[in-house]
């Protein structure tokens, strides 16, 4: 249950709109490959922010981006006034809830690439487009949720934006505390290849943590062109308490408590300069640091175990981009980016009083990457458009401590893609490039599970998994907004980032070559012609299939963690003469099945269903009561095929930053945890 108090006021009256204006109602179609969402597009359902506008595009599937080294590898797919945010820790989803909806213009949504937009090695990029000017914003929100075996989880979002003159500027701060939805009671099993049952018992587990984030932006001309400046600060200290009682083998309790603590910073800047009508220039600055203190204790029969860890990670980026319009069919852009990456991390871990040895436990690793980059879009006939680019990219990565090495990585990263619309209501779209995978500095040090006391080595020489993918998709636009999207996908990986033993241990590594095979279909279907005034259906579903061979047996299996098959669906049905629009949110079940040196895990979530109901009586109100986010990344059933021990995940704590505030709560559903060694 979650009560809900929401004031969002416009302070000073909102401007008329900018001097670009596109068609009210439906969204004007282009075979340019571009398509326009005006205001009364969104209009029935009210919006109150440019994330509920975003949430309605048909066929658009919104992609916050990933935490991952570098700049240009962590985008999502929208951006604003044309232009990507400076940042990589705050979400996207959480940007575009501060833009109000009656600051938006319009939104333009670009499908196989135009003259002028970085794609950003997408497909499909939505541009939100804001008016010139605006008036001062307040959002003022409190929640508090009520789930399972915790007495109340309140939190609080206070947010403000606005313009003086041509500066604007916002911030926000939000207080919360939070469940962890990867904790719970339930059973706890572990079976041989057979199915007999080795261990058999039942966990109570508890995860409570809270969080304080503050960020804030200032826009304003400088020297000609546009500057920006964003910050934030993160901090989340976390708590985790499990007992598990033991039937079988013989009966015993177990008990586990963890703390982990993290505090993080970032401040980033972007300056834009045009010069003339064709030429402009893109200047990126971002600094980010990450300290986490984690500290594990498990206690059981003749067995006592700790587990430390103090980790300080930093990454600096600068980048560059000058971009060309040479003509209305043909742009082009060339540019640099430099990172410089480090890691320091102290590992400590003993049993029984003894100090353990943890391969890769204490060690310091450093990286400087650097990367050219030049891309083009040519519009070759009405119909017919063609992004093509290469990216070429060197690092050296260095370590120091318990590994010590020293190496240098290049690759060569091309890309093409070709977009046909012959019509307004169909559209093909191929890809083809070079993809290099994002190395993560925390696979580089040892770790350990907070809910059961797994430990798996570090690896400093793990490298970017490659692939070759190529990717065609169909698009079917059709009445009041309706859209079907299929989309085929094959890669041809090289070096499968996976898990193999090292030391004694589970690690990450690379342990050969692999494919993965994708199909996926995205349907925004409109009710209208069935009756359902204002009511529409929108759904995606992913079917995947991959093989790579086993380090340890060296038979073919699927990759590690690649869920066979996701889907969700979602119904809502705007009511404007009741200012109210309600809906059920519904999530697939999945499985996820890692493969260790020992055994098999398999994590299972059931299908989710969440029906929703929000009002806002008025327009300038954003939405409260219905939470964005879906089910729970952790598994609601595990088992385990042989013995060793297991691992169990805590949710992703970062979603509490949501649209009601309380979305990371405990799931009623049974977790059994596979057993420990």
């Amino acid at each position: 249950m979650i009560l809900l108090l929401a004031l969002a006021q416009a302070v000073t009256p909102a401007p008329a709109p900018s001097a670009v204006t596109r068609p009210q109602g439906a969204p004007a179609h282009a075979r340019s490959g571009v398509t326009s969402y005006g205001a009364d597009f969104f209009a029935a359902l009210r919006p109150g922010t440019a994330l509920d506008m975003v949430q309605r595009i048909p066929g658009f599937q919104l992609d916050t981006g990933s935490s991952v080294r570098g700049y240009e590898g962590a985008a999502g797919n929208v951006l604003v006034d044309g232009q990507r945010p400076a940042t990589k820790t705050d979400d996207l989803g959480e940007l575009l809830k501060r833009i109000p909806a009656g600051a938006v213009d319009h939104i333009d949504v670009i499908r196989g690439g135009a003259p002028g937009i970085d794609m950003q090695g997408k497909t499909v990029i939505a541009n939100v487009l804001r008016k010139n000017g605006g008036g001062a914003r307040l959002l003022l929100a409190v929640a508090s949720a009520f789930p399972e075996r915790v007495q109340r989880i309140p939190a609080g979002r206070l947010e403000a934006s606005g313009q003086v003159g041509k500066t604007s500027w916002e911030a926000a701060l939000l207080l919360a505390q939070y469940a962890d939805d990867g904790t719970g009671d339930g059973p706890r099993a572990q079976r041989d290849p057979a199915g007999k049952p080795l261990l058999l018992g039942d966990i109570y587990s508890l995860g409570l943590g809270s969080q304080v984030i503050t960020n804030g932006a200032l826009e304003t001309p400088v020297a000609g062109g546009r500057l920006r400046i964003n910050g934030r600060i993160y901090f989340s200290p976390f708590n985790y308490d499990e007992t598990d009682i033991i039937r079988l083998p013989d009966s015993h309790r177990e008990v586990v408590h963890a703390d982990d603590n993290v505090f993080q910073t970032e401040v980033g800047a972007r300056y834009t300069r045009s010069y003339g009508s064709r030429a402009s220039i893109e200047l990126v600055a971002l600094r980010q640091d990450k300290h986490e203190l984690e500290a594990t204790v498990f206690n059981a029969p003749g067995d006592a175990e700790t587990f430390n860890l103090d980790s300080r990670t930093a990454e600096s980026i600068g980048r560059g981009v000058l971009k060309v319009q040479h003509s209305p069919t043909l742009s082009w852009e060339v540019g640099g980016e430099g990172a410089y990456n480090t890691l320091e991390s102290q590992t400590r871990a003993s049993q029984n009083g003894q100090a353990q040895q943890l391969p890769a436990a204490n060690v310091t690793v450093s990286e400087k990457r650097g990367e050219l980059f030049g891309k083009t879009v040519w519009r070759a006939t009405p119909t017919i458009s063609i992004e093509a680019g290469v990216r070429q990219e060197g690092s050296q990565i260095s370590s120091a401590g318990d590994l010590r090495l020293e190496k240098s990585l290049f690759f060569t990263k091309p890309r093409v893609a070709l977009t046909w619309a012959p019509n307004e209501q169909n559209q093909v779209r191929l890809r083809y490039e070079r993809a290099v995978g994002q190395l993560d500095f925390g696979a580089f040090v040892a770790a350990r599970s907070n809910a059961t006391g797994q430990t798996t080595a570090g690896n400093p020489n793990l490298e970017p998994e490659q692939a070759w993918v190529g990717e065609a998709a169909y698009e079917r636009r059709f009445w009041n907004g309706g859209a079907v999207v299929l989309t085929v996908r094959h890669s041809q990986i090289t070096g499968v980032v996976d898990t193999a033993p090292f030391g004694g241990f589970n690690a990450p590594a690379n342990i050969g070559d692999g494919t993965k095979d994708e199909e996926i279909v995205n349907l925004t279907l409109p009710l209208s012609k069935f009756g359902l005034r204002g009511a529409q259906i929108r759904g995606q579903s992913t079917w995947r299939q991959s093989e790579v061979a086993d380090p340890t047996t060296r038979q073919k299996r699927a990759i590690t963690k690649l869920r066979p098959l996701e889907w969700e669906a979602h119904f809502s049905q705007d009511l404007p003469n009741y200012k109210l629009n309600w809906g059920v949110d519904a999530y697939g079940m999945w499985r996820e099945r890692y493969y260790r040196v020992t055994y098999v895990e398999t994590d299972k979530l059931g299908a989710w269903v969440a029906p929703f109901v929000e009002w806002k009586p008025r327009q300038t109100w954003p939405s409260g009561l219905r939470s964005t986010t879906p089910p729970p990344a952790d598994s609601s059933a595990r088992s385990t095929s042989t013995p060793g021990p297991g691992a169990q995940r805590p949710c992703n704590r970062s979603r509490i930053a949501t649209r009601d505030m309380a979305a990371c709560s405990t799931s009623a559903s049974a977790r059994p945890s596979a057993p420990r060694s």
